[in-house]
């Protein structure tokens, strides 16, 4: 567990309680003492709080850090040497235009071994580096028809969003990515010629997609990010 993740167990508590008519942003900034707006951009996935802000919060609510802790967590670290990262699972859109989540857009919530997420660099440009770098995703039913047998419909798909490169993430293994088509999110492999970006699906049903490229080039226009992990049971 880390410390971006602790602060969004802290933002969805919160955003439990508000929800739950128990508290409202103006009272939390008068228990704190923070300015209401330091606490709206917080609640809102804005900025991030210091380690003594932090404190200030939990001692507020009369909340400690093992009462943020879901009880799936337990089971996820039955080996206390795996860290666990808390992924949270959004729309496409919300994929596609959040840096930092808000809390009232994270539909749920998944605790994944740190281990089968973070394997290599994540090649992400500075821009792309503000981003929180997992998120997840639920196939429909057009990205599994595409990526068919690869992804079944429902499945979730884990991506890291700053993986913004072409270069293999495993030798003689092509990357499936997250492409930015417009507004639209599509799960696709990807080749790169002079002219276009080349979206190829793995289902001979469906056409292969060419997206102009503009000058200068910045993948990180198109490439959302690899998919770096695939849940179908969930």
């Amino acid at each position: 567990m880390n410390f971006a993740a602790l602060h969004e167990l802290l933002r969805q508590e919160l955003a439990r309680r508000i929800e739950a008519g128990h508290l409202t942003g103006t009272r939390l900034a008068q228990l704190t003492g923070f300015r209401q707006a330091h606490i709206s951009n917080f609640l809102n996935g804005r900025r991030s709080l210091s380690l003594d802000g932090l404190d200030r919060v939990l001692e507020a609510q009369s909340l400690s850090i093992n009462q943020l802790l879901p009880a799936t967590l337990d089971l996820a670290a039955s080996n206390a040497a795996d860290a666990v990262e808390l992924v949270p699972v959004v729309s496409p859109a919300t994929a596609l235009s959040q840096p930092r989540l808000a809390p009232a857009s994270v539909i749920e919530s998944l605790h994944i071994a740190l281990a089968r997420l973070e394997g290599g660099p994540s090649r992400a440009f500075a821009p792309r580096a503000e981003w929180q770098r997992f998120v997840a995703i639920r196939v429909d039913s057009q990205q599994a028809a595409a990526m068919a047998p690869l992804l079944p419909r429902g499945a979730l798909v884990v991506l890291d969003r700053h993986y913004v490169s072409l270069a293999p993430y495993r030798v003689a293994q092509p990357n499936l990515y997250a492409v930015r088509s417009g507004g639209t999110l599509l799960l696709r492999y990807v080749d790169l010629d002079d002219t276009h970006l080349i979206l190829r699906p793995l289902s001979l049903e469906h056409p292969i997609q060419l997206l102009p490229l503009p000058a200068p080039l910045s993948l990180a226009d198109f490439l959302l990010g690899r998919v770096c992990l695939q849940l179908s049971d969930l």
